[in-house]
């Protein structure tokens, strides 16, 4: 009786001995009480329990991400900005803009394979409302000169180059191209172009429109000699853009 008294508090001194209370949390597990148990294979794995069990008392513990949450964070943060779903990019519209702004340069022919309308439905927008500041309500005739000139061009650009053009192209290139016939508009605003000085405006930026727009087919479709032949219907559509500007 005696060797099982000393055997009953030896095992109580020894660290083995877990209360209710723990045995309940933990289970009964040699390692969350002792630590120097362990296992040689699995020492890292019990190291880190003992730890949790160590700090338990006291500790508020930080709720850990689920893998599934983990993963759905990182393809928030890969996801494109608004801007470029919607295929609006401020720095494509930029370098068309100086390529219509300049058309003594060579155009790059890269920039306008993408079917960018951002750009021209803002022109077309500042052309209708600078006409309408000069009390002419003509959205409808900018609108359907617009498409009825796309789609013309669409027809006539691809009977004559050996590569097929999309009609989207078409009308971005002839959309960027209309921004100097806004600022004719504009003008028009504070000064009346029915007169000698307005008419040489007004063919001025005829020119302007068309030679920018011919080069610009030019180098997408490898037309270079036959410039002249696109620039005379370029001409034509923005000679109507003129005469709804000056009249």
């Amino acid at each position: 009786m005696g060797d099982f008294q000393n055997f009953e508090q030896d095992f109580y001194q020894s660290g083995y001995y877990m209360d209710s209370q723990q045995e309940e949390v933990y289970g009964y597990d040699p390692a969350y009480v002792n630590p120097e148990y362990h296992d040689v294979d699995n020492s890292a794995h019990l190291a880190d329990e003992y730890t949790t069990t160590a700090s338990y008392t006291g500790q508020v513990y930080q709720p850990v991400a689920s893998p599934e949450q983990t993963d759905c964070t990182d393809s928030y943060e890969e996801e494109p900005p608004l801007l470029e779903e919607l295929g609006i990019n401020f720095d494509h519209i930029w370098q068309k803009t100086l390529t219509v702004l300049n058309p003594l340069k060579p155009a790059d022919g890269s920039i306008m394979n993408e079917t960018d309308l951002t750009g021209p439905i803002l022109f077309c927008v500042a052309l209708g409302a600078t006409l309408l500041m000069a009390g002419k309500a003509h959205f409808g005739y900018v609108y359907g000169i617009s498409a009825l000139g796309c789609v013309g061009m669409y027809t006539l650009l691809n009977l004559m180059s050996i590569y097929s053009i999309s009609c989207g192209c078409v009308a971005s290139v002839l959309g960027y191209c209309l921004l100097p016939m806004v600022s004719l508009s504009a003008f028009a605003v504070v000064y009346s172009l029915q007169g000698l000085l307005g008419t040489l405006l007004a063919l001025f930026v005829v020119g302007w429109c068309s030679l920018s727009a011919s080069k610009i087919f030019s180098s997408t479709l490898n037309m270079s000699g036959q410039q002249l032949l696109v620039a005379y219907p370029c001409a034509l559509l923005y000679g109507v853009f003129a005469l709804l500007t000056v009249f």
